[in-house]
C-alpha cells in the first residue's frame, strides 16, 4: 500500500512540476512631463509572439477589453480618456465577430495633470490574452507609475 502512495505522490509531484503557467504579456511603466503641470503615462505591453492582448474598444459580447482604472489622488488628475495606437482588426470565430488586438507591443498613453512637484499615478490594469488556440483568464495587475 505504501508503494502505491508514494507512486501517485510522486506522479502527482512531477506533473505539478512540470506543469507551465503562461505570461505571456510583460508590463512596463514610463512618465514623461509636458510641462510643469502635465505629464503623460506610458503603459507598455510587451506580448510573446503569437500572442495578442485586446483594445480598450471591444462590442458586447467579445472578450474583455483592456482596460485602465487610475486611482483617486491629490497629486494628479487624470485628463480625458486613455490613449492606444491604432489596433488590428480581425473577424474571430471564437467570438463570431470582428476584435480589435494588439500583437508584440502596444503603448498605452495617459495625459494627467499634477497638483504637486512629484507624484506616483497608481491603478490597476485588466487585460486578456489569446493565441489561435486558447485564451487565458482575464488578469488585473497593479501599477505605481512616479512623475519627477
Amino acid at each position: 500500500m505504501r508503494k502505491i502512495v508514494l507512486f501517485v505522490l510522486v506522479g502527482l509531484l512531477s506533473s505539478t512540476l512540470h506543469a507551465q503557467i503562461l505570461k505571456p504579456v510583460k508590463w512596463s511603466y514610463a512618465a514623461k512631463r509636458v510641462s510643469k503641470t502635465e505629464a503623460v503615462v506610458l503603459i507598455k505591453a510587451t506580448i510573446e509572439n503569437g500572442w495578442h492582448i485586446y483594445s480598450q474598444h471591444v462590442g458586447e459580447g467579445g472578450p474583455i477589453p483592456t482596460s485602465f482604472t487610475f486611482s483617486p489622488s491629490k497629486t494628479y488628475t487624470v485628463q480625458g480618456k486613455t490613449i492606444e495606437p491604432k489596433p488590428v482588426s480581425k473577424f474571430e470565430k471564437t467570438f463570431n465577430m470582428n476584435v480589435s488586438y494588439f500583437e508584440k507591443s502596444v503603448v498605452f498613453q495617459q495625459r494627467v495633470k499634477l497638483n504637486a512637484a512629484q507624484a506616483a499615478v497608481k491603478g490597476k490594469l485588466e487585460f486578456m490574452a489569446c493565441d489561435d488556440h486558447q485564451c487565458l483568464p482575464p488578469e488585473e495587475v497593479e501599477f505605481s507609475i512616479p512623475v519627477k
